[in-house]
């Protein structure tokens, strides 16, 4: 960058192609070149590069074939009016030397921004830690204190109204807990993305709020109540990505923070949950469309899979051996798949990409860990 440049504010990027072999300094020069004199003395590329106003142009070049690919990167100073003007400059680029060559802005970069979103990343991280250290163990008092300051933050959550933290519906994690006493406790050592079922029959609402967050760990007492939560919501499909446990006999309400943070370190992975567990996927018994019925028939015994899409309109009919890659085809158009075979994993995840509900029909479920609520899986001795 020039000397003496003001704090950069904006970041332009670009692509340009080439229709011949040329160098970076062609593309340099072809900038400077078909961008001067465009505007006044003021917004000419040299002028505000002496000026400071914009910084060094990095261009990054690859040769594909007979052809030229580069990356142009330009720091700018200037506030984003004349920022975009230059961006619209830079892209009016059609030639370098003798090639034609086609100039496009891929983004512009607020440098201010992203730094903002940083320093707030680690404002949050501070006040974690503050959070968590600002009372001792040992001072009982103080606790109880606090305690009845945390019950008054405890925030109502969906029509249920579930005992939750106040980050729970803007954090982008979420931590299931069993009732309100574990929230409260959490609430204390800093956690404020903490929702409560409330009782062994999960609400709706805890469905719905997980399936919006990218990560979500259910953190349950070491003792069977917490077996029984942690298969009720298996059972109800719901979205879980890791399995915390307080040491066993121990319940979450009466963890220390260290305790606490020790525990969410070492969750575990659902897949790993349900090996061990070896907890069958859910085979539903839903009624079918005559036709389809007639299709289950058809396949019994003869290793052979048909595709069905919305209307029972037969899309394919292949052996056993290649249903995947047909349904890797016609994944965006499936809704019946009947087979004369086993529902496996690798079939789950291929149509769990499908834009619709699927349904699979199989002799059985095999080793399936982490079903879709998408898929509904049936077995065609019960249809």
């Amino acid at each position: 960058m020039s000397a003496g440049l003001p704090a950069i504010k904006y970041v332009i990027e670009a692509k340009i192609e080439v229709d011949g072999i040329v160098d970076r300094n062609d593309i340099i020069g072809a900038i400077f070149g078909q961008t001067e004199g465009l505007f006044s003395s003021e917004l000419d590329l040299r002028e505000l590069q002496k000026a400071g106003r914009i910084g060094r142009i990095e261009i990054y070049t690859s040769t594909h074939g007979d052809k030229i690919i580069g990356k142009i990167t330009i720091p700018s100073a200037l506030d984003k009016y004349a920022t975009a003007l230059v961006a619209a400059m830079i892209e009016s680029v059609d030639r370098v030397g003798p090639y034609p060559a086609r100039t496009k802005i891929e983004k512009i970069e607020d440098v201010r921004a992203e730094k903002k979103k940083k320093i707030l990343e680690k404002a949050r991280a501070i006040l974690y830690e503050w959070e968590k250290s600002k009372v001792p163990e040992d001072d009982q008092l103080l606790k109880e204190l606090e305690e009845a300051v945390l019950k008054a933050k405890v925030a109502e959550y969906g029509p249920e109204k579930l005992p939750a933290g106040p980050e729970v519906e803007s954090s982008e994690e979420l931590i299931i807990v069993e009732g309100r006493a574990d929230v409260i406790n959490l609430l204390r050592h800093g956690f404020k993305n903490v929702v409560a079922v409330e009782g062994v029959k999960i609400p709706k609402t805890i469905q719905s709020l997980a399936n919006k967050k990218k990560k979500v760990i259910a953190f349950l007492d070491g003792d069977r109540g917490g077996d029984m939560i942690l298969s009720e919501l298996l059972r109800m499909e719901v979205k879980i990505d890791q399995v915390a446990r307080a040491p066993h006999g121990r319940e979450v309400e009466e963890l220390t923070g260290k305790e606490i943070f020790e525990a969410l370190q070492k969750a575990a992975p659902i897949q790993e949950i349900l090996k061990s567990l070896k907890i069958k996927p859910k085979v539903e018994e839903l009624e079918l469309p005559p036709q389809v019925k007639e299709y289950v028939r058809e396949v019994d015994g003869k290793l052979l899979s048909i595709l069905l899409n919305e209307e029972l309109v037969e899309l394919a009919r292949v052996p056993v051996s290649e249903l995947a890659q047909k349904l890797e085809e016609l994944k965006n158009d499936v809704k019946y798949v009947v087979f004369d075979g086993i529902i496996t994993q690798r079939l789950i995840d291929i149509l769990s990409e499908a834009p619709r509900e699927v349904y699979m029909i199989g002799v059985r479920v095999g080793d399936v860990v982490n079903p879709s609520p998408k898929i509904h899986m049936l077995i065609s001795s019960r249809i």
